[in-house]
């Protein structure tokens, strides 16, 4: 059942013992929503723990600054920032059908929580913020800190067409509370460790483009992961490379996480529409960035590929 942000604040307030799930591979928006709003409960007197079914990159590590671990059995489940109860990995994957919250910005949400609240801004962490000051908690810099992390990775640093006014004053808020924004970005965006480099060479190298060039495709193969020594957050940063080509308007990075398991990522620019691509795979996201996962050698993942990017783009295979 959809409510609104006052409905979701009043359930929090009622709850207590909150277990929060992000989702796997996760990223800065479903982790700066579940530390900003476990902090948030935590100042009610709550007992709150954010939970993830992937190890959390180092790098995202000043999210949980001062949070120290809780033990409680769960009375209320929330999640955040997942659309799909699939993305709460193995696991997690024992809540799927026992979220009683789930606060979300994903269109292609399969509505599987008790309760939803669900906008289509441009990230989850807007929701959060509002949540929180429908809960009657006053920000602080912490908080700031784990919201403006979601909002900056989710937009791109405020690049992506997502970005709207309202992501704008409400970081400029967040700002005002005496946050690193420069810290925050260089850590999301600049900084990046040598295995990054040797899989952007591999990555780049891989490059196949189709439909004269409208689409590129790029390949990350579990043995590049393995020769590479990489980590998953030297994905980060990757997936925007095969529409950072001219002339190309659909970018996908097939990346294989497992032998034979493959996340895909998939870029658009308008007038195509990345959620409704990928929901033809069993997947689903945005507008502009959604993904879907498949099985097979790096050849079937893409051959089953092939013919839905042509159908998107209106050519023919």
């Amino acid at each position: 059942m959809k409510i609104l942000t006052s409905d979701a604040a009043e359930m929090l307030q009622s709850a207590d013992d909150i277990l929060i799930l992000t989702h796997q591979s996760p990223d800065g928006d479903t982790l700066g929503s579940g530390f900003a709003i476990c902090r948030a409960l935590r100042r009610l007197g709550k007992r709150a723990q954010v939970v993830c079914s992937d190890q959390i990159p180092h790098k995202y590590a000043y999210l949980w600054e001062g949070l120290d671990s809780q033990q409680f059995t769960p009375k209320f489940i929330l999640a955040v920032d997942v659309a799909d109860p699939k993305l709460l990995g193995n696991k997690l994957s024992v809540y799927a059908d026992k979220v009683d919250l789930c606060i979300d910005h994903h269109g292609s949400n399969t509505q599987y929580a008790k309760h939803l609240l669900l906008e289509e801004c441009a990230a989850t962490c807007e929701m959060i913020y509002g949540v929180i000051g429908a809960m009657g908690v006053e920000l602080d810099r912490a908080m700031a800190e784990d919201l403006y992390t979601g909002i900056s990775t989710d937009t791109g640093c405020f690049r992506y067409s997502n970005t709207t006014v309202r992501t704008h004053l409400i970081a400029a808020k967040l700002l005002g509370l005496g946050i690193d924004a420069y810290a925050i970005n260089r850590a999301m965006f600049e900084i990046k460790s040598p295995s990054f480099f040797a899989l952007r060479k591999l990555a780049l190298d891989s490059m196949e483009t189709y439909f004269d060039g409208h689409c590129a495709l790029i390949y990350i193969t579990y043995q590049n992961m393995q020769s590479t020594s990489a980590q998953q957050e030297d994905l980060d940063g990757l997936t925007a490379i095969p529409r950072q080509m001219e002339g190309v308007d659909i970018g996908v990075i097939l990346k294989e996480k497992e032998p034979g398991a493959w996340k895909i990522s998939v870029r658009t620019g308008e007038p195509y529409n990345a959620s409704a691509l990928c929901s033809k795979l069993g997947g689903g996201g945005h507008a502009r960035a959604a993904g879907c996962a498949l099985t097979g050698t790096a050849q079937q993942v893409r051959d089953q590929m092939l013919p839905v990017l042509a159908e998107a783009l209106g050519v023919s295979l």
